[in-house]
């Protein structure tokens, strides 16, 4: 069974693999301080490491010289391959062949023997399954074990020493491991301590679970939020997630980009869609929190898939208005363009591309479109470039 006790153990066991990451004032919200705690630094990227290498200490002899054999969508895979090296014990793991190819090659890189299985993280669990059963291989759940929980409990023990007064703490939730640990910890520690769970709005499986009171499992899941695209949550982290979560609430994929902006640009911090969620839901407001309080944010991860980075932040910044596509129409005579340039310029905005199109869209023999996808500071500097050009004569389509 998961005690206090036993997480106070891992604490001690995972320190000298593990770092303790200190928390990071913000300014996301006015009303009140809100901190995050950013696992996306941890050894690995994520604080997976943290019940990996605590459940990898725990095994026999024997277990270990049989080996071991993990399923992930990636930063289990890391842990367990990290883990694997440092107690000298053969890891096989099983990743879906979605998984960042980050993931996939770091993985490979700590030392452990890969296995991609189509599908996503649930058909690589039933993979990792077979295999387990036909080598004798132990298996290293990456959620629903107590072991593993009580690793990623110690995050719970790090925001006590580091926060003293913290009243809400909002973690990511994939398969449960995580919020279960900490959220033990915390309630164990300080009762008063509200926890809130976030999921992606596809892939809801806690959510679901939690609110139809039973263990239920998704068809599919469809999220950049890959770290937490779980089907189903396990029965121990649901147990655990009944008892001592506080409510858990769902972000969409605009919402998380957004929020990987928000770190990026203002403290620096890359984050991957599943460690952002809980800043996400802070950002939107999807958390009722009373004015005056402290919260933290665990920012669960940063192992983000380089290749889907660049649309991930153009997705963001739309989001805060930062850029903006207009298509106007205007006559095709010479000069027309130069002027609708300079009234983006003497606005401030500046234009990343333009596109002019003769034929085929406009009414006008002799009239055009023009797209301009432009730089803005915010929605009410792209409604003052939208004004201005109206009031020129223009006419937005």
């Amino acid at each position: 069974m998961l005690t206090l006790e036993k997480i106070y153990h891992a604490k001690q066991v995972i320190g000298k693999v593990i770092r303790n990451t200190q928390l990071v004032p913000t300014t996301m919200r006015k009303d009140c301080k809100v901190y995050v705690k950013p696992e996306n630094l941890q050894v690995t990227g994520s604080f997976k490491v943290r019940g990996a290498y605590y459940k990898m200490m725990q095994l026999s002899d024997e277990e270990k010289q049989r080996g071991v054999i993990a399923c992930s969508a990636g930063n289990h895979a890391q842990g367990v391959a990290l883990a694997g090296r440092k107690a000298g014990v053969k890891t096989l793991i099983c990743l879906p062949a979605g998984a960042p190819l980050a993931k996939v090659e770091a993985t490979k890189n700590y030392g452990a023997e890969v296995c991609m299985v189509p599908g996503v993280y649930d058909d690589a669990y039933n993979k990792a399954i077979e295999l387990q059963q036909q080598h004798n291989y132990t298996f290293i759940h990456p959620f629903n074990d107590v072991d593993v929980i009580a690793g990623q409990g110690t995050i719970g023990l790090e925001l006590i020493e580091q926060l003293p007064d913290v009243d809400v703490v909002v973690v990511p939730i994939g398969g449960g491991g995580l919020i279960s640990g900490v959220a033990f910890a915390l309630k164990q520690l300080k009762p008063t301590i509200k926890v809130y769970g976030v999921q992606s709005q596809g892939a809801p499986s806690m959510y679901n679970s939690i609110a139809h009171n039973k263990i239920e499992k998704l068809d599919f899941v469809s999220t950049i939020a890959d770290g937490i695209a779980v089907k189903q949550p396990g029965d121990l982290t649901f147990s655990l997630c009944q008892q001592y979560v506080d409510g858990i609430v769902t972000v969409t994929d605009t919402e998380v980009a957004s929020a990987i902006v928000y770190l990026a640009e203002r403290y620096k911090l890359v984050a991957e869609g599943a460690g952002a969620v809980s800043v996400a839901a802070m950002m939107h407001g999807k958390i009722d929190v009373e004015s005056g309080k402290n919260v933290v944010c665990v920012v669960s991860g940063g192992n983000i898939d380089i290749n889907i980075l660049s649309r991930v932040i153009n997705s963001g910044l739309r989001t805060f208005g930062r850029t903006c596509k207009i298509k106007l129409e205007l006559m095709d005579t010479p000069g027309e363009l130069s002027k609708v340039t300079k009234i983006c310029a003497d606005l401030g905005a500046n234009i990343l591309s333009v596109h002019h199109e003769r034929a085929g869209e406009s009414n006008r023999v002799n009239g055009c479109h023009l797209k301009l996808l432009l730089e803005t500071r915010n929605f009410a500097h792209v409604d003052e470039i939208e004004k201005a050009v109206v009031s020129m004569g223009y006419k937005l389509i």
